[in-house]
C-alpha cells in the first residue's frame, strides 16, 4: 500500500510527520505512526495525541466527507509561556481515501515570536514604553464589543516644543519621560496610557459608573503635571490640554481618538477641559469642506471684490474704497467673509487669498483710471492679516502688483489690525517701512479692541487710525462711546495721524464725529459695499471727469 510505504519512510523527513488512520469498529481517529522528528519534537501519541486530536478532529471530518485531497490550518500546543506554534497539513491519496491520512506538521514558533516582536516594536513609543498612536488604536479596537464602557482621553502638553528647542532634545525626552510617569501613576490599574505623537498622550478609560469619572481623571491630570518639573538647572511648569470623547458616540476607534484630539483642541481655546460634541465635529468637517472649496476658487480665481466707499466726513466725497472680499461658489452659495476668512487664516489660505486681493484691488483701480481718462482720483484699500504679514513677503508683493498695473504707491492704502502689529512686531515694522517706501499708506484697522502698546505704536509710520464700530454705533446715546471716541481722535492728532471712524449709518452720526474732528466715515449712510462697476459709477458721480487735466488737478489737491 502507498500509505504503507509512506510509513515506512517518515523517519527520513526533517519536519515531523503523523500517520492517522480510522478505525472500523469504533469510528474514532488514531495516530498510528509518528516519524523521529515528531517523537523529537514531543508530538507523539504519548505526549500529544489526546490534545492534538481533539483539535483535529473537525478538520479530519469535513477533509474526510469533502472531494479536497489536502487541508491547512494553524495550531498551537502549550502554555502561554512555552507554546508552540505550527502549520499543519493533512492530506490523503485520493479523494475516495477515507482511512488514512498522512498529517505534516511545520513548526512557525520562531516566525511567531519574530512577527510579534516586530509588532511590539511597531505598536509601542521607543522612548517611553507605552503603547503608540498604532498600538493605542489597537487598544481601542479591542474594546469594541462594550465601548460604551470606555472613554478616550488626549492629553496635549503645552509649550513642550519651545521647551524642546530651548533646552534640547535630550532635555525634552527626559520631560516626556517623567510626564508619562507621573501621568501613569494618576491612572488606576485597569486604565491604559499611550503617547500617540510627540507631546500628546491618549489615556483608554474604563467606565465604572458614570460619565463624569472622564472629566475628574482630566482634572487629576493636570493637578499631577502642574507641579515644576527640575531639568537640568531649570524648574519648567508644564500646562496641558485635555479633551474626552465616549465610545458610545463612535463605532470606529480612530474616529473616537479624532473626536477626542478635536476636543483638545477646543481645550487649547477656552481653558477647560472639553468633552466631543458631535454637532462641533460636524462644523468640523464642514470648515474642511468650505477650506478645499476655497482652495479651488483661489486658483481659479473665481472670488471677487466689492467696494465700499470712505468719504469725507466735512464735505462727503469720496476718498477712497476699501475693497472687500466676496465669494460665491460653484453651487451659487454666497458666503460670508465672517466663514471663510477665519478659515483662510486657519489653513494658510489667506496668503494666495491676500496676494489675489492685492492683485485684483490694482488692476481694478488701473480699469478705473482708463475709464476715466486718466487719474481716477480715489484710492484702494485692502486689508492684510497677521497670518499675511508672518508668512509672506507683502512689501514685494504690493510692489510687483503696482509695476504690473503702472500705478504708483500712493493709491494704495494697507489696513492692519493690532493683532497684526502686536504678533511679530520687529517682523511687521520692518514690513511696514517697506511699504512706506513704495509710496503707500498705512491704517490701523479697528483700532481701540487690541492690546497695541502705544509707546510702540508712537514708532510705526501709520498713517490713519480706524475707528471701530462696536465704537461708532449707538454713540449718540452713550456717554462712555463719546469719551472713547473723542480719546482716539485726541491720540492721533497728537501722534499726527487722521482718522475714519467706521460703522457711520446716519447723518446724525456723521455731523457729530465731524464736529468731534473726525476726518472720514464708512458704513450704510454712504454705501454697502458695491461690485466693480457700481462703485466706479457711485465715483464718477461725485466726481465728474470731464478732461485729464481735471484728474490731475485732483491728483495734485490730495
Amino acid at each position: 500500500m502507498p500509505l504503507a510505504w509512506a510509513a515506512s519512510c517518515l523517519d527520513l523527513m526533517p519536519v515531523p510527520v503523523l500517520e492517522l488512520s480510522r478505525g472500523d469498529d469504533v469510528g474514532g481517529w488514531t495516530i498510528t505512526a509518528a516519524n523521529r522528528a515528531c517523537r523529537a519534537a514531543g508530538l507523539d501519541m504519548a505526549a500529544a495525541g489526546p490534545t492534538m486530536m481533539a483539535a483535529l478532529l473537525p478538520h479530519l471530518d469535513r477533509l474526510t466527507w469533502s472531494n479536497r485531497l489536502h487541508c491547512d490550518f494553524d495550531w498551537q500546543m502549550g502554555d502561554a509561556i512555552d507554546c508552540r506554534y505550527y502549520r499543519i497539513t493533512i492530506a490523503r491519496g485520493s479523494p475516495v481515501e477515507r482511512s488514512n491520512f498522512l498529517l505534516t506538521l511545520i513548526d512557525q514558533t520562531s516566525q511567531h515570536h519574530t512577527e510579534r516582536s516586530l509588532r511590539r516594536e511597531m505598536t509601542s513609543d521607543s522612548l517611553t514604553g507605552l503603547p503608540n498612536r498604532e498600538g493605542f488604536g489597537d487598544l481601542v479596537e479591542a474594546v469594541s464589543d462594550d465601548r460604551a464602557r470606555y472613554a478616550v482621553l488626549v492629553v496635549d502638553l503645552a509649550r513642550f516644543g519651545r521647551i524642546n528647542a530651548c533646552l534640547g532634545s535630550l532635555a525634552g525626552d527626559e520631560l516626556l519621560i517623567t510626564v508619562a510617569r507621573r501621568m501613569k501613576g494618576a491612572l488606576r490599574a485597569r486604565d491604559t496610557l499611550a503617547r500617540i505623537g510627540g507631546d500628546e498622550f491618549g489615556i483608554l478609560l474604563t467606565i465604572d459608573e458614570s460619565r463624569d469619572e472622564a472629566a475628574e481623571l482630566g482634572e487629576r491630570i493636570r493637578r499631577t503635571l502642574s507641579a515644576p518639573f527640575r531639568l537640568t538647572d531649570l524648574e519648567i511648569s508644564v500646562d496641558c490640554a485635555v479633551g474626552i470623547a465616549f465610545g458610545a458616540d463612535s463605532d470606529d476607534p480612530d474616529d473616537l481618538i479624532r473626536h477626542a484630539q478635536l476636543a483638545t483642541k477646543r481645550c487649547k481655546g477656552t481653558g477647560r477641559i472639553e468633552t466631543h460634541q458631535n454637532h462641533i465635529f460636524a462644523e468640523a468637517r464642514s470648515q474642511f469642506a468650505m477650506e478645499t472649496a476655497l482652495r479651488h476658487a483661489i486658483e481659479q480665481r473665481r472670488l471677487r471684490l466689492a467696494y465700499q466707499p470712505i468719504c469725507d466726513l466735512a464735505t462727503g466725497a469720496i476718498a477712497s474704497f476699501e475693497a472687500l472680499a466676496r465669494w460665491t461658489d460653484v453651487d451659487g452659495t454666497e458666503h460670508s467673509p465672517v466663514s471663510f476668512i477665519p478659515v483662510a487664516e486657519e489653513s494658510g489660505l489667506i496668503v494666495p487669498l491676500g496676494r489675489w486681493a492685492i492683485d485684483e484691488a490694482a488692476r481694478t483701480l488701473a480699469d478705473w483710471d482708463r475709464r476715466s481718462g486718466g487719474h481716477c482720483g480715489a484710492r484702494v484699500a485692502v486689508n492684510l492679516s497677521a497670518i499675511q504679514m508672518q508668512r509672506d513677503i507683502v512689501a514685494p508683493v504690493v510692489g510687483d502688483a503696482l509695476r504690473r498695473h503702472g500705478l504708483t504707491g500712493d493709491r494704495f492704502l494697507l489696513e492692519l489690525t493690532e493683532s497684526a502689529i502686536v504678533s511679530d512686531p520687529d517682523r511687521v515694522a520692518q514690513t511696514m517701512h517697506a511699504l512706506k517706501a513704495l509710496g503707500c499708506r498705512l491704517a490701523m484697522d479697528d483700532f481701540g479692541t487690541g492690546y497695541s502698546n502705544l509707546a510702540y505704536l508712537q514708532g510705526l509710520p501709520i498713517d490713519i487710525l480706524k475707528i471701530d464700530r462696536s465704537f461708532v454705533t449707538g454713540m449718540l446715546a452713550d456717554r462712555d462711546k463719546v469719551a472713547i471716541v473723542r480719546a482716539i481722535l485726541s491720540l492721533a492728532q497728537a501722534l499726527g495721524m487722521q482718522t475714519t471712524a467706521e460703522g457711520v449709518e446716519t447723518i446724525e452720526l456723521s455731523q457729530t464725529l465731524a464736529a468731534l474732528g473726525c476726518t472720514k466715515g464708512q458704513g450704510y449712510f454712504y454705501a454697502r459695499p458695491l461690485e466693480s462697476d457700481a462703485a466706479f459709477a457711485m465715483l464718477r458721480a461725485s466726481r465728474p471727469f470731464t478732461t485729464p487735466a481735471i484728474s490731475s488737478a485732483i491728483t495734485a489737491t490730495r
